[in-house]
Order: structure tokens, then C-alpha cells, then sequence
């Protein structure tokens, strides 16, 4: 495999060299910039290893440079949540930060690796995504460029099995987005489970997953299967996996990597089958880094990563959406007809969402209940006081 290493710090530049040099199945080049690497790298490139922030031209600028002709990892000493979605959305396949254990390095290559050969189709061009409008996504109110891209990637990994995790803030429609890898999955037949980490009491997350035999413990007056049994043939979507105790996550890891779980006092494991989707809003690397989040867990997770845009960043959907589940809520609330005024479409439009799709249908669940007439005024949006400056 021909690997190109871009980084400035000499002293990194050259460990790795060696470091990666003693694996026989790889051959090593090397550049101090990403300016140098663009000039001299051929086409025979398999994978680029880059770090963020270089000077000259930083590594997110050096990969859309590259137009998605190559695999990518990041390598990068200073990691946070808004780098690592930028360029997972660019089409990055792992996300490091320094210092790792160059086998971890190693474990990294040879997943793209593996993922080349088992599903070529992952690859992703960034070109040729973003003008897509192959994806079905009746299941979303709207579309986008970015939403587009981010489909057309979901779309791809669905054919296989790898594990997906989706990156996004707070309110992006990241359990939308498990439904639609499910649909688009061999596994379509088989269960979808979600389940929500932060919404479940510490004590009861690993009876929650994995199920318990009839007097494990006091209230135990049955067996109970757990949330991997009954979405064994399908997918198990785990939301907020950043709020997984780390006490647990070991045991998480193993049930993944073994694909068997053993229920609460029981004294035999069950082989399952499921496909994994996680999902977070936390920065992970920064819980790696604290000791809060095991690293060898988020990389199993995190085999194909899918950053998914902001509604900010997604402007088309506003309107469109809005409009759906203002008639949705009309309908629920038995209101009758309703419509949005010209100057309360403007308001829609301009407002950047913090809160995302959650917000939104909040706002116009809000105005749907509270609008006086047929047609929404800006007034009933309860905007003003919450724009951002």
C-alpha cells in the first residue's frame, strides 16, 4: 500500500517514516507541506496522511484541493468536534489525534484498506456528490447540496456492513439518518432499535443492552432479553454513545468485536447479528484524551464516519420543512388550514436554528397554536429575542 505522510513538524515526519517503514506491506513517502505534497505525489498514491494545521496551506484546505481522489486520515495534535465534521464531511476516513500509538496508526490503515476492497463505492468523490440527485430521500422534507452529499455517503455504507457513526449537532435528524442506512441495508426486513444514552439511568444501561436472567438481581422475576437481542438481523442505532459510562464500554466493545453478549447472570454468551449506527454531539477525542471515552471502542464505532450539516448550512430545507409540519401540527391540533406569510418566510429564512430540525418544528408547532388567523405573522414566531447577532 502507498501511503504519503504530510506533515511539517520534521520530528513527527520522520517517526513515522520509521515507525511505518517496518511494516512490510507498505511503502512510505514523505512531504513537509501540503503545497510540496500537491506538487510531487503521483497518481499511485492508496492512502495520504495529513496533519490540520500546517502553514502554507492547512490539511482541510489540502483535501478539498484533492477533490476526493484519495483516502485520507487526519492526524492532528489540537482535535475538536468542528475540524474532526468538516473534514469527515470532506470525506476523511479517520480522525487521530496526537499523541497515538503508531499500531493504532497501522489499525487505521488497514481498515481503509479493507473497506477499498470489501466496498469500493464508499470511496466518495466530493464532485460528483454534491451534484447527486440519485438518493431517494422521501423520507426527508427537503434537500440540499450538503444534505445530498451527506445521503449519497449514507446511502453507500448502507450496502455494507461496517459501522457507522453519525456526527452532528444537537438536533440535526441523526436518528432520521440511522432509519434511512437502515432502509437503504440488506437488513431492511430486520428490527430497528434505538436507544438513547442519556436518557437512560446509569444502573440500567447494561441490563438495557444486554438483557438479564430471571434473579440476576432483587427485581429480577423474569428473563428479559436486551436491546442487541431484539435487534439481532437488524440495526442497533446507539444515540448519544458519548454518555456511555466507561465502566460499560468494555463490554460494548466486546459485544461488538465478538458479535455474542451475555445476559446478567447468565453463564453463556448468544451469538447476535446486528449492524451497528451510533451517533454524538460530544467532542470524542477530547473524552478520549480525558479518560472518559475508550479509544479502541471509538474507532470500532467510528469505521465510517458521517458528518451531518447544520440546518444553517441547509437553507433550502427551512421552508419546506416548516411547511410540512405546520400542516402536520394543524392537523394534530385540530386548527384547521394555516399558512405563512411573506414576511414570516423571510423570518424563517434568516435565523440561523441553533437548536436545527428540533427547533424549527418547535417554532412552528408554536405558531401553528398561537397564530390568531389563517396566516403566520413573524410575531408568532417568537424569533426576535433568540436571533443570533
Amino acid at each position: 500500500m502507498n501511503i504519503v505522510i504530510v506533515e511539517d513538524d520534521i520530528n513527527m515526519r520522520k517517526s513515522l517514516e520509521i515507525a511505518l517503514g517496518e511494516y512490510d506491506d507498505l511503502k512510505i513517502k514523505s512531504y513537509k507541506s501540503a503545497v510540496e505534497a500537491l506538487k510531487k505525489m503521483d497518481e499511485n498514491t492508496d492512502l495520504i496522511i495529513t496533519d490540520i494545521n500546517m502553514p502554507q496551506m492547512d490539511g482541510l484546505e489540502f483535501i478539498k484541493r484533492l477533490e476526493g481522489k484519495f483516502d485520507v486520515i487526519i492526524i492532528t495534535g489540537n482535535a475538536s468536534l468542528n475540524k474532526a465534521i468538516e473534514s469527515m464531511r470532506l470525506g476523511v476516513k479517520d480522525f487521530l489525534t496526537k499523541p497515538f500509538d503508531v499500531q493504532m496508526l497501522y489499525e487505521a490503515i488497514k481498515r481503509v484498506e479493507f473497506l477499498k476492497q470489501k466496498a469500493p463505492n464508499i470511496h466518495v468523490n466530493l464532485t460528483e456528490e454534491r451534484t447527486s440527485s440519485s438518493v431517494d430521500s422521501s423520507d426527508f422534507a427537503a434537500s440540499s447540496p450538503a444534505l445530498e452529499y451527506a445521503l449519497n455517503l449514507s446511502k453507500r455504507v448502507a450496502k455494507t456492513d461496517a459501522s457507522v457513526m453519525l456526527m452532528g449537532e444537537s438536533g440535526v435528524g441523526k436518528e432520521l439518518f440511522a432509519k434511512f442506512i437502515h432502509k437503504n441495508s440488506p437488513r431492511k426486513d430486520g428490527p430497528f432499535i434505538a436507544i438513547n444514552m442519556a436518557a437512560i439511568p446509569e444502573n440500567l444501561i447494561e441490563s438495557e443492552l444486554f438483557g438479564f436472567e430471571k434473579g440476576a438481581f432483587t427485581d429480577a422475576s423474569a428473563m428479559k432479553k436486551g436491546q442487541f437481542e431484539l435487534a439481532d438481523g437488524g440495526t442497533l442505532f446507539l444515540d448519544e454513545i458519548g454518555e456511555m459510562p466507561i465502566n460499560l464500554q468494555p463490554k460494548l466493545l466486546r459485544a461488538i468485536q465478538e458479535r455474542e453478549i451475555t445476559r446478567l447472570g447468565a453463564t453463556k454468551s448468544i451469538k447476535i447479528d446486528v449492524r451497528i449506527v451510533s451517533a454524538t454531539n460530544a467532542d470524542l477525542p477530547e473524552l478520549i484524551q480525558s479518560g472518559k471515552f475508550r479509544e479502541d471502542l471509538f474507532y470500532r464505532l467510528n469505521t465510517v464516519p458521517v458528518a451531518i450539516p447544520p440546518l444553517r448550512e441547509r437553507k433550502e430545507e427551512i421552508l419546506p420543512i416548516a411547511e410540512r409540519f405546520l400542516e402536520q401540527s394543524c392537523g394534530e391540533f385540530g386548527l384547521g388550514a394555516k399558512h405563512f406569510s411573506e414576511a414570516a418566510v423571510k423570518e424563517l429564512q434568516k435565523y440561523d436554528f441553533p437548536g436545527n430540525i428540533r427547533e424549527l418544528i418547535s417554532v412552528v408547532q408554536r405558531a401553528a397554536i398561537l397564530s390568531e388567523s389563517e396566516e403566520i405573522q413573524p410575531g408568532d414566531l417568537f424569533l426576535q429575542a433568540r436571533s443570533r447577532k
